[in-house]
């Protein structure tokens, strides 16, 4: 098994020095994390050697494309406990996976006697699909309160399904913005009782933690390939088979035919029927790759490096008088916070120039911003690739903000 105390050898865009010269701390890898040298080959490699279209040819690199590609989806699946491969739909991203559900499962299904339950903290992603939803078909939308904490208020979750008109329960496993790991499995459980399906946004958890789709009791994991050390424009939705069977191809051409007629078509089987058009095989080879490295250092070792790591954070950070920390105290790992009297984005600015790299914005969560009655933070989000000393970095710069903005000396 690999170490991860000397995984950040394996990674060599961290390896550079930044703005004024400064060696590069990288904590923004809630919006795209940086890829293994193994990922990064993999892909090279499939352009180089085998490089050919999927499903359709005979000759021998059409052969080992497709079966690198249907390899790649072998080991997602293996990676998210999925018994069957064939639920495993390749799409661009988690976006493109939840609008699929919303359009194809949801959208045939519901009418104005109906309600979506979402949170205040989910990603635009998992918002805007349901909005689009709820306008087409007269549904209604429904929100599970927050406690204090951004925690999710179970009772008044409760509450929403005791009505008997919730078709759907849609949320985040993690949020990108608070941290907060929500309880899937209760949650789950809960709207099956209820008669609803449950849809999990995984854009920021199958990254960083162990996940089982039998064990959390999902219907649909959405995820993106760019967020755990793959390929940009490459996602995953999963789903039951029966789920997935029953739903209407969304977009037409390619692969995804059976029988095509001059006025109707038959469809293929999944997840073929949702993989219209040349697919993004290096792509998914490169993802492939990154559950291969991921699997080497041990999901629970990935999680327990960055609970560490957050731990330290929230230490630190909080010694700083200045600084409002958002969230949770259990959580993933990330910390959202603002430094007093300084607008985000030039926090943000000054922690580049000391070559700290955050993010800083409403970071796609705009209703999770007013409920916290900010325009936007700052974002520090840690991966395997991080240590105690980036965290150390990440506070001397925020000496400097806080020196150039004329707030107080900083504990030590």
């Amino acid at each position: 098994m690999r170490c991860i105390e000397t995984c950040r050898e394996d990674f060599p865009a961290l390896h550079q020095t930044v703005t004024g010269g400064h060696p590069l701390v990288y904590l923004d890898s809630a919006a795209t994390s940086h890829k293994p040298r193994s990922v990064i080959e993999a892909e090279a490699r499939f352009y180089q050697r085998d490089n050919a279209n999927v499903h359709r040819g005979v000759h021998a690199l059409a052969e080992r494309a497709t079966e690198a590609y249907e390899g790649a989806r072998r080991a997602v699946a293996r990676f998210i406990g999925a018994p069957d491969p064939a639920c495993v739909i390749f799409v661009r991203g988690a976006t493109e996976a939840l609008n699929l559900v919303a359009r194809s499962y949801a959208q045939p299904r519901l009418g104005p006697d109906d309600e979506i339950v979402l949170t205040p903290m989910e990603h635009h992603s998992n918002l805007v699909p349901w909005q689009m939803v709820a306008q087409a078909t007269g549904a209604r939308l429904r929100y599970v309160d927050l406690l204090p904490d951004g925690t999710l208020d179970l009772p008044s979750y409760e509450r929403l399904l005791e009505g008997g008109r919730v078709r759907v329960v849609a949320f985040t496993h993690q949020s990108n913005v608070l941290g907060t790991i929500n309880p899937v499995r209760e949650m789950a459980e809960r709207a099956h009782r209820a008669g609803a399906v449950v849809v999990l946004d995984g854009a920021q958890s199958v990254p960083h933690q162990p996940v089982d789709v039998e064990r959390l009791g999902c219907d649909f994991l959405a995820f993106s390939g760019h967020k755990m050390m793959g390929p940009t424009g490459i996602g995953v939705l999963w789903g039951r088979r029966e789920l997935l069977e029953s739903m209407p191809p969304l977009f037409g051409g390619g692969e995804m035919i059976r029988e095509v007629g001059l006025f109707e078509s038959t469809y293929n089987d999944v997840p073929y029927r949702f993989e219209a058009g040349t697919p993004p095989i290096a792509q998914a080879v490169g993802l492939g790759a990154a559950v291969e490295y991921l699997e080497s250092l041990g999901m629970e070792r990935v999680r327990a490096h960055e609970e560490r790591l957050v731990a330290y954070a929230l230490e630190r950070l909080g010694q700083m008088p200045d600084v409002r920390i958002y969230g949770p105290r259990e959580r993933g790992g990330l910390v959202s916070f603002n430094v007093e009297g300084v607008h985000p984005h030039d926090v943000a600015t000054i922690l580049d120039q000391q070559g700290v790299a955050v993010r800083a914005g409403h970071h796609c969560a705009q209703p999770l911003m007013r409920w916290l009655d900010v325009a936007a933070t700052v974002r520090a989000s840690f991966y395997v690739y991080n240590t105690p000393e980036d965290v150390d970095a990440l506070v001397r710069a925020l000496e400097a903000v806080r020196a150039i903005f004329g707030a107080g000396a900083t504990p030590r």
